[in-house]
């Protein structure tokens, strides 16, 4: 295409709206959809674009932001707990994963050097496609979807040798430097952002805000994005990585959702792009020419990682089988990192230009496979559910209520009985047709539909409710209707229902108020134990409530490290001999109960 950049604009404006709902319409997901669209439109296509390069290079804004926005979800606190899945999980995949293709490269006859870069090139996965099939399928927060981030940040800090070392291999004048200079630069600008972001970048967001104009907040985040990873780019280190720390140290900032919902449109947009661009870059001339060899290679590569990876999500992961194989499904694609390295290898003259065409062919097929293999295994592992027929939500009318409780069980039904007796006005939504049936046989007035819909949320007068009450069980559905709330009502209360721990650590994480849902009761019946025991019933109370605090205290602080096994087991194994000695102290033993004998000793 010649024409201008309007009509280019249409083009993939109308690509993404026709091919992506096609797609999602079969189960094959947005990511496939976006890049069968680019191979329409590529070189070896329609040639509407014909010469991907520089739009590839454009679209990397939308990985970049993509990174920012998963940094926003993550705290320091909760980024050093990560550091063992990190390097010990990513370290295991990219060391083990390099040496079995380069070994394989080496067997077919590949120069060892070019082989070193062949095997390491090909061990990293890509970054931008796995974490849209892991948010697609609502996996990020999943074991193997936290294990599959942890080894894509270690896949970004392992770029940094492996780019380094391509010209002390390939031996090419003039461009052989120092590899302890490009590590120290690189130590250098993450040193640089890293403590430069920490004292500027909330007091530049502070003196935005006082602007009140929303369009140079949104020019501020977006200059604050694309500065960070414009740094780590001059320091030969990936873009993402310097968004993905930006993104980490407003994670704790007052300015996080904001800057959420400033980004993603961007984000998803320029995404999109991304991977139409990655589509137009896989050559169906080279393919064609040597189908056997692209399919064998493509076989190869995708085997070698699922093997791998199943095995490091075993151990040092510690998934279970079935999430062990979920993550290999979602890596065991190549990674756009390896268009860079193998661009590099060329200009030191490791490897030829067909070498090349075929490695770059060979990742652009296996992104393409990816979201089809996760597909497969995700049904494959599902355990068959009796479908019941399909029944339309329910027409909800707007009482102006001022409670809106979601998901009406046990738990719902007696939160909506007290609300009842207070007469507080208040709607009750609930996802299963055979609990609204059963209740409503007992004159309760409650609706059929799905809390996490919007268009639902509108029309039950959900913009005037004052506090939402989430009494679902399921815990991802729990979740879901919590963002959904989160993110149309920013405002409002919410109090949630969690099924355990971890369940409340997630919710936690999105900033509502926390109740489990057998705490109370079960703190009710030890208190009873107590007093059946002998213990004053003033007493039993006293240390109920002691209890109720000290756990409270300690869900709070295990909060910060809840992805990390270690300092979960430590931290509880210090907070039961705290509270052994605080009891202790109440009957008058040990160190505590002496110290307390000394102070006073009429007690």
């Amino acid at each position: 295409m010649h024409g201008s950049g309007l009509e280019l604009a249409l083009v993939f404006l109308l690509a993404a709206v026709v091919a992506v709902p096609v797609f999602k319409r079969f189960g094959l997901g947005a990511v496939l959809g976006y890049l069968a669209a680019g191979v329409v439109l590529g070189p070896h296509g329609l040639r509407a674009v014909a010469d991907p390069d520089p739009v590839l290079a454009a679209s990397e804004i939308g990985v970049v932001l993509l990174l920012f926005v998963i940094g926003l979800e993550l705290s320091p606190a909760r980024l050093r707990v990560m550091r063992r899945p990190v390097f010990g999980a990513g370290g295991a995949q990219v060391l083990a994963t390099g040496i079995a293709l380069g070994g394989i490269a080496l067997a077919l006859g590949i120069d060892w050097h070019a082989a070193v870069v062949v095997g390491f090139g090909l061990a990293f996965s890509s970054t931008a496609v796995g974490l849209q099939l892991l948010s697609e399928r609502k996996a990020l927060n999943a074991d193997y979807g936290r294990l599959a981030f942890a080894i894509l940040l270690f896949q970004d800090l392992a770029a940094i040798p492996l780019l380094a070392a391509i010209p002390l291999l390939g031996h090419v004048a003039g461009e052989v430097q120092s590899p302890w200079w490009a590590a120290l630069r690189a130590l250098a600008a993450i040193a640089a952002l890293v403590l430069g972001g920490r004292v500027l970048l909330r007091h530049v967001f502070r003196i935005v805000a006082r602007t009140r104009m929303p369009e140079v907040f949104t020019a501020t985040a977006l200059l604050v994005v694309l500065g960070s990873a414009w740094l780590m780019q001059l320091a030969g280190l990936s873009m993402g990585l310097g968004a993905f720390l930006a993104g980490v140290l407003l994670a704790d900032s007052e300015f996080r959702h904001e800057l959420e919902a400033q980004i993603q449109p961007f984000e998803g947009l320029l995404l999109g792009l991304f991977f139409m661009a990655v589509g137009m870059g896989i050559d169906l001339g080279r393919i064609a020419s040597e189908p056997g060899t692209i399919a064998l290679a493509v076989l190869g590569l995708m085997l070698v990682k699922f093997a791998i990876l199943f095995g490091v999500g075993l151990r040092p992961g510690r998934l279970a089988p079935r999430e062990a194989l979920l993550l290999g499904s979602v890596l065991a694609l190549g990674g756009e990192f390896a268009f860079v390295v193998f661009g590099e290898a060329e200009r030191a003259a490791l490897m030829d230009g067909a070498m090349h065409d075929r490695l770059v062919a060979v990742v652009g097929v296996s992104m393409a496979l990816t979201p089809l293999l996760l597909v497969a295994m995700a049904r494959g592992l599902r355990n068959p559910v009796a479908r019941l027929p399909a029944r339309p939500f329910d027409d909800i009318p707007d009482t102006h209520p001022q409670v809106l409780i979601a998901g009406f069980g046990r738990f719902g039904q007696v939160v909506a009985r007290l609300l009842a007796a207070q007469r507080v006005p208040f709607v009750a939504i609930e996802h299963s047709p055979e609990q609204v049936d059963f209740v409503r046989r007992f004159g309760s007035q409650i609706y059929y539909g799905d809390p996490a819909q919007p268009a639902l949320l509108r029309a039950a007068g959900a913009g005037g409710v004052r506090v939402f009450v989430v009494a679902i069980d399921d815990p991802e559905s729990n979740l879901e209707v919590v963002r959904t709330l989160r993110r149309l009502y920013p405002e409002a209360a919410v109090f949630a229902r969690a099924r355990n721990r971890r369940h409340a650590w997630e919710l936690m994480d999105l900033g509502v108020e926390v109740v489990r849902e057998t705490f109370h009761s079960s703190l009710k019946l030890g208190e009873r134990v107590l007093v059946a025991l002998g213990e004053r019933e003033d007493v039993a109370a006293r240390r109920a409530e002691r209890f109720r605090e000290h756990d409270e205290a300690l869900l709070r602080a295990q909060h910060q490290v809840y992805d990390d096994e270690v300092a979960l087991i430590q931290t509880s194994q210090e907070a039961r001999r705290d509270l052994e000695e605080l009891f202790a102290a109440d009957r008058g033993e040990g160190v505590l109960g002496g110290m307390v004998e000394q102070r006073d000793p009429t007690t």
